[in-house]
């Protein structure tokens, strides 16, 4: 028998707005604690400097954290021309300082370069990892390893406002681009240099509509309400940023064996014919969320992820 684990059983996705100047797993931490819950993680860093969206995800939201890894953001960013910093943003060193003499007319052409297929190559001082470590653990002992580079996905950048070298911008992006590395090119195609002081995220796709929770709010709620009343109104179903995906209903003796990890013959029809597609299965009984599956040959429903109920 497993040993069980310390604390509630909390299942689902809470939005956090996540405040400047502390990690992503800080965040991840603090909500673990305020609710007591079992397990929790989060669905891709946002630099200490950055604020807004964070998605967390408790108990078993945590197996289907990946696919808000892999959906589409959105942040506004500040940037401030003619300062270069080694991180790229206002937590780095200060390496190189030189006069802005762009209009907003040529900064808006040279925005337009970063539109559409970009390939980009991550900041050395990037989490992503080389080795099982992060590429910052490395730069900062100013060793140099191999940053591959990426294709990314620009679908809009726009300006909201330029005064006093601060640039104003607000981009929505594909999952893995680096914002901090657009503003360091920007700067680098206006011939002045650029780092990012602000970043926010709006949004990550799947939470367009959903409401935010800074800690001071949750703290607010905790002061009227018992945890299970604050949870019943923070708490987002497990399921809700897989809406993307084409459903299957499965009665129960076929719902029994799926959640047993069993291949099931369920002769699907698919609108566009495919040998393995993402399915979100769901009880016919009571509507449960079961989890996610694979179509094999259009014909054999294969478990993928699995949700838990005790």
């Amino acid at each position: 028998m497993g040993r069980r684990r310390k604390g509630n059983k909390v299942d689902g996705i809470i939005l956090i707005d996540k405040p400047s100047g502390v990690s992503s797993n800080h965040v991840v931490q603090r909500v673990k604690r305020i609710f007591n819950a079992q397990k929790a993680g989060h669905t891709g860093a946002l630099d200490p400097l950055a604020t807004g969206m964070l998605p967390i995800c408790l108990g078993e939201a945590t197996k289907f954290s990946q696919y808000s890894l892999d959906a589409d953001k959105a942040y506004t960013t500040t940037a401030l021309l003619g300062v270069r910093t080694d991180t790229s943003d206002a937590d780095g060193d200060v390496v190189e300082t030189k006069n802005v003499t762009s209009t907003l007319d040529e900064i808006s052409e040279q925005l337009q370069r970063f539109r559409g297929e970009l390939q980009q190559t991550p900041s050395p001082f990037s989490a992503l990892k080389y080795n099982g470590k992060p590429l910052y653990f490395y730069a900062r002992q100013g060793i140099d390893v191999p940053r591959p580079t990426r294709n990314i996905h620009i679908y809009h950048n726009e300006i909201i406002d330029f005064d006093s070298n601060f640039l104003k911008l607000e981009i929505h992006c594909s999952k893995g681009t680096y914002i901090r590395t657009i503003v360091d090119d920007l700067g680098q195609a206006l011939g002045c240099g650029a780092h990012v002081t602000e970043l926010r995220r709006l949004w990550v796709s799947g939470f367009k509509k959903q409401k935010m929770y800074s800690f001071e709010e949750l703290e607010t709620l905790l002061t009227v309400k018992s945890v299970e009343e604050c949870l019943d109104e923070v708490l987002l179903p497990m399921d809700v940023h897989l809406s993307h995906l084409p459903v299957i209903h499965l009665d129960e003796p076929k719902s029994i064996k799926f959640q047993h990890g069993m291949q099931i013959d369920a002769k699907i029809e698919l609108s566009e014919p495919t040998s393995a597609i993402s399915y979100r299965v769901y009880s016919a009984v009571d509507a449960r969320f079961l989890g996610m599956a694979t179509c094999q040959n259009n014909i054999f429903l294969q478990p993928k992820r699995l949700v838990v109920y005790e």
